[in-house]
């Protein structure tokens, strides 16, 4: 097998072991990069010297006798929405083009302690704002599967670097599916860990009350691994959790769900979900029970009102968060020719820098938050979130996990809902309960649609700091899956 094809975990035990170094291992994947990038476009910064010193230096640290992680050496792409001070980081907008951070985002710092080697940037909807990269200002990411159709988004470029094997592992942002939604449909496993628990400094804002750093992996147990490298309190994040992280590589080690209450969410199923979802996520649900858990269906009537609450509340904390591009401090500058005031050049470079769906977006959130509409649209949205977020703790009361599809359908053609926005929003319409209430959810391969052969999306939700509990069953399902496969989902996907 070679390198680029092993798990996370192996590559990470052959460095360690030196049968390997991690100029061995980065090499391989910077290869495979050059190889199918100008096939899936996953990628916004590659600079192949950079990540060799890297990996040079990971060599050096360990020849020397420092101990560290068992991802040490391990190849990892990052998303370029988290600060990195020898990186551009661009959020995928115009308006940030080029620009280099002074400092590292918290998650950014802890990687390179853990010795990870970074191997670029990569692509997403601007600002995190979409569920297909199609919105990104350097064009459009293609998912591994059938490069005619999308990935996900907003972290589509992570999602497609895993499941293309140019990277073992990934960093992607969560504000309402956005790590989830893309694993789905990519044959992969991502993890929205409990909001707080993994920190958002240095991470440029979408939603602040929602934004959720997590995992990418071709394997739970990789996931879990990466987890708990970025995860814990930062006293630099004042929404971080101080308490300790949940013992998620054991779980995803253990796997054994025999006794567990699995509740079935009524409100995930029906009209407008693909049949071949629905068959896969209702088989997958048949395996957790022969395994040993208490399946028992639970009904969250709320959870039906999450996406419209969900697009008020994200858009006016955008609109808010987006008003520091101003063209004034950093970023983009249009029209300073010194005959212009300062609120025309401002008006000039938003118009330039900002696309389409971030523009829709910061006006739908300052229509929400102005007077005579804030207590009719943000405020009631905010009361639907807590009702949301009681009817999460009331079914945790009778189940220690939630169940549903990741997504209604499958990854559908690129530009077939360019147009319908409303359509576009329907693809979280699983995930965004999870992100209104903080709680922890996972999605993990569950097999391919009969329609079209394309992933479909088991989603496990646990409580707030339950995150082991999501590890647990999706090790389980996991394990069970492949060995009736007999390999991976992604073993199944075609060759690039």
């Amino acid at each position: 097998m070679s390198l680029i094809h092993k798990t996370a975990a192996e590559l990470g035990a052959l460095i360690a072991g030196g049968e390997v170094t991690a100029v061995e291992v980065a090499e391989a994947h910077l290869d495979r990069m050059a190889e199918v990038e100008p096939k899936i476009n996953a990628f916004l910064h590659i600079d192949r010297e950079t990540t060799v010193e890297q990996a040079r230096a990971v060599d050096a640290r360990l020849g020397a006798g420092e101990r560290l992680g068992p991802l040490a050496g391990v190849p990892i792409a990052h998303k370029d929405i988290f600060a990195t001070a020898d990186m551009p980081t661009t959020a995928a907008s115009k308006i940030l083009e080029g620009w280099r951070p002074p400092y590292d985002a918290t998650v950014t710092s802890r990687l390179r302690a853990a010795g990870l080697v970074i191997l670029g940037k990569t692509n997403l909807d601007e600002f995190a704002m979409g569920s297909s990269t199609e919105n990104s200002a350097y064009g459009t990411t293609h998912n591994p599967w059938d490069l005619t159709r999308i990935p996900g988004g907003s972290s589509g470029g992570s999602s497609a670097a895993v499941a293309s094997y140019e990277a073992p592992l990934s960093t992607g942002t969560d504000t309402g599916g956005s790590i989830r939604q893309p694993a789905a449909v990519t044959g992969i496993v991502g993890m929205k860990p409990t909001y707080g628990g993994s920190s958002r400094y240095g991470l440029i804002a979408f939603a602040s009350s929602l934004d959720t750093p997590g995992p990418f992996a071709r394997n739970v147990l990789d996931a879990a691994l990466l987890h708990e490298v970025f995860s814990g309190h930062d006293p630099m994040d004042s929404t971080s959790i101080d308490a300790p992280v949940p013992s998620v590589v054991e779980a995803a080690r253990n796997a054994d769900i025999s006794g567990l209450r699995v509740g079935v969410v009524k409100e995930f199923g029906g009209e407008g979900y693909q049949a071949g979802v629905l068959a896969r996520f209702h088989e997958a649900v048949e395996l957790l029970e022969s395994l040993g858990a208490k399946v028992v269906e639970v009904s969250c009537p709320s959870f039906s009102t999450a996406l419209p609450a969900y697009y008020l509340i994200a858009p006016s904390e955008c609109s808010s968060n987006l008003a520091r591009f101003d063209a004034m401090r950093y970023g983009l500058r249009v029209g300073d020719d010194g005959t212009r005031s300062a609120e025309e050049v401002m008006a000039l470079t938003r118009a330039a820098g900002f696309g389409p769906e971030v523009k829709r977006r910061i006006m739908l959130g300052t229509y929400a938050l102005s007077s005579g509409y804030y207590d009719a649209y943000y405020g009631q949205a905010q009361k639907v979130r807590t009702v949301i977020s009681r009817e999460f703790e009331a079914a945790f009361h009778q189940v220690d996990v939630l169940v549903s599809p990741t997504t209604p359908t499958t990854a559908f053609p690129i530009g077939e809902r360019a147009d319908d926005p409303i359509a576009m929003y329907l693809a979280d319409l699983c995930t965004i309960p999870s992100n209104l209430s903080g709680n922890a959810a996972i999605s993990v391969p569950c097999g391919l649609a009969d329609e079209d052969g394309l992933p479909v999306g088991l989603q496990i939700m646990a409580p707030v700091l339950g995150d082991d509990r999501c590890y647990r069953v999706g090790a389980a399902v996991e394990r069970a899956l492949e060995s009736r496969w007999g390999g991976s989902l992604l073993s199944k996907a075609p060759a690039l």
